[in-house]
């Protein structure tokens, strides 16, 4: 499973967003894939209001905060085969 962080240098909620992944990737293996939203300008147009921004199976599933007993149940039920559905209240 590929778990992509989208976010930029000098950002406190994309440094915490990483932090709460790597402790749930220590329970739960994933590949965890970071990318600066500056490199891409088509990211950067989307995103840049947004960051961090976790996107799981192809799904923007996080954005802004990171709760981790929601990451890590979103995670279980994406293992398990179940389609990851947006989180309802992760800040939209």
């Amino acid at each position: 499973m590929i778990v992509r962080l989208y976010s930029k240098p000098n950002c406190c909620l994309c440094d915490q967003a990483k932090e709460v992944l790597e402790r749930v990737r220590q329970r739960i293996p994933f590949e965890l894939v970071e990318e600066d939203i500056r490199a891409d300008p088509a990211l950067f147009s989307a995103w840049r209001y947004e960051i961090p921004v976790v996107i799981i199976d192809g799904q923007d599933t996080f954005k802004l905060r990171l709760d981790e007993a929601e990451v890590e149940a979103c995670l279980r039920r994406a293992k398990g085969g179940t389609s990851v559905a947006p989180s309802s209240d992760h800040g939209e």
